[in-house]
């Protein structure tokens, strides 16, 4: 398992890379250019840039996140195939700087979607919340600015220039089944993987978050099932998935130490977060412990280790501690805890895997 820490660049997070250098284990910084607009070929030297930074404190850049998907690509439209030809370019350039990993999503419209950024929890803390009732009548234009209500820093998923749209894109998006959308995002695959393969970098899938419809629009990134089809679009090494278990977590009917011993050698990226689910389908972001949440990952990282996960793990959003202001789920304490939890969880799993099994010592004692 090979540690990671998303960072959002200089001058747009609240972390310094002189503070994720002191975290345990942390080998490599999560990247994107959150200032490019999706669909557009990234500058090589806007790249480069990121690049210095990172080489000044040892940190490798091997897993990007993301490279957007434009939405005529996921809707189909004609003009999809320009915007690929950049996604395209854009792989090439970063396997350039040594990237391995390309995190994406397919999910319509919105990336991502909670109800309160900063839900009090009992212990004095705040975390990101999704209201189920709540958000099955909001007004999705409500939501937008419940998202970037004096947001200082980018919003992944909320950016302005893309949900200054949003009207026209729920409007496209009525006539899109999720059929429909397997097949956009099959035509997708089969476009840039041959390129990925090339380059040596593998394209990994994340997760619909929450993993159901929202607002009436599609998802086919929701369960053990929709991983496997995906797979199956392109059967190559270089189509994976980002196997979030805190999007997938939410719906506790996902098994994922399942997926991990299913999927393992196609899942290069792993985030891990937990999730506390209430039987309403509310669900609150808690801290990675095990028995904070609903979500085993205990058992989710014993999976990793039983399969020899070689690949790139991150902790996912953590709670908000200690009167940190920092952008909603990527503060730097809690995801620091969660780092210091799982590499807990792994030496001990690695430990165990190498104690001598005990004799009896009344074995053959009549």
């Amino acid at each position: 398992m090979r540690m990671v820490f998303r960072w959002f660049g200089e001058g747009n997070d609240t972390v310094s890379l002189d503070q994720i250098k002191q975290i345990p284990g942390v080998e490599g910084l999560v990247w994107s250019l959150h200032d490019v607009p999706a669909g557009e070929e990234w500058p090589m030297e806007k790249i480069e840039e990121i690049r210095e930074q990172a080489d000044k404190h040892g940190f490798h850049l091997d897993v990007v996140e993301s490279v957007n998907v434009h939405e005529d690509i996921k809707l189909g439209l004609p003009s999809r195939d320009r915007y690929i030809q950049n996604y395209i370019r854009t792989i090439e350039k970063l396997a350039a700087v040594g990237v391995k990993v390309i995190c994406y999503n397919f999910m319509p419209v919105f990336d991502w979607a909670r109800t309160d950024l900063h839900k009090m929890m009992d212990d004095g803390s705040t975390a990101l919340f999704f209201e189920k009732s709540k958000i099955d009548g909001i007004d999705p234009f409500d939501l937008v600015r419940t998202i970037n209500h004096n947001s200082m820093l980018t919003m992944p998923g909320w950016e302005p220039e893309r949900l200054a749209h949003l009207t026209t894109l729920f409007e496209a998006y009525r006539s899109v089944s999720e059929e429909d959308l397997w097949e956009h995002l099959s035509y997708f695959l089969n476009a840039i993987i041959p390129t990925a393969e090339r380059c040596g970098i593998q394209m990994a899938i994340h997760p619909d978050d929450p993993p159901w419809p929202i607002f009436g629009l599609p998802r086919i990134m929701t369960s053990q099932d929709h991983l496997r089809r995906l797979l199956s679009l392109v059967d190559s090494p270089a189509n994976g998935i980002t196997l979030c278990s805190g999007s997938l977590g939410a719906n506790p009917d996902n098994d994922i130490p399942a997926m991990i011993r299913e999927f393992g050698s196609r899942i290069p990226f792993a985030h891990i977060r937990n999730v506390r689910v209430y039987d309403n389908g509310d669900f609150i972001e808690t801290s990675h412990r095990t028995q904070d949440g609903t979500v085993d990952i205990a058992g989710i990282v014993k999976a990793y280790h039983d399969i020899g996960f070689e690949g790139y793990c991150r902790p996912d959003h953590g709670r908000h501690l200690w009167g940190e202001q920092c952008r909603p789920g990527y503060g730097l304490y809690d995801r620091a805890l969660g780092i210091m939890y799982l590499w807990g969880l792994w030496d001990a799993y690695g430990k165990a895997s190498q104690q001598p099994e005990k004799r009896d010592s009344h074995a053959g004692i009549a």
